[in-house]
């Protein structure tokens, strides 16, 4: 998966169509992640007690990661990600996350 935790990302699909965020949680294996005040659910909670009142809870629920672009850092643009394998001074070599649009690292 090419998106990481506090990743800035574009929802290029859905009800939050053309809207950036950052990445809270990211499941791997399910292929979702979550963003941060985007894709709210609303979840309706009963009153526990006499006299106390229900809560509506919003939360971002998990959309699908290929639903998603990474926001290059230096760019600005949304892109997709390309991996290269490169060595960093004083480091052994090490795959990094390049930006397809101006060939800068993504750290």
């Amino acid at each position: 998966m090419n998106i990481k935790k506090n990743d800035k990302v574009k929802i290029l699909a859905g009800k939050d169509k053309g809207k950036t965020g950052k990445v809270l949680q990211v499941m791997p294996k399910a292929n979702r992640v979550s963003v941060e005040g985007l894709n709210l659910l609303i979840k309706h909670l009963r009153p526990r007690r006499e006299g106390e009142k229900g809560q509506r809870i919003e939360f971002p629920a998990f959309i699908n990661a290929s639903n998603l672009a990474v926001v290059c850092p230096q760019c600005g643009r949304a892109t997709r990600i390309a991996h290269k394998i490169t060595k960093i001074e004083g480091k052994s070599s090490q795959k990094v996350r390049v930006c397809k649009k101006c060939q800068e690292i993504i750290e």
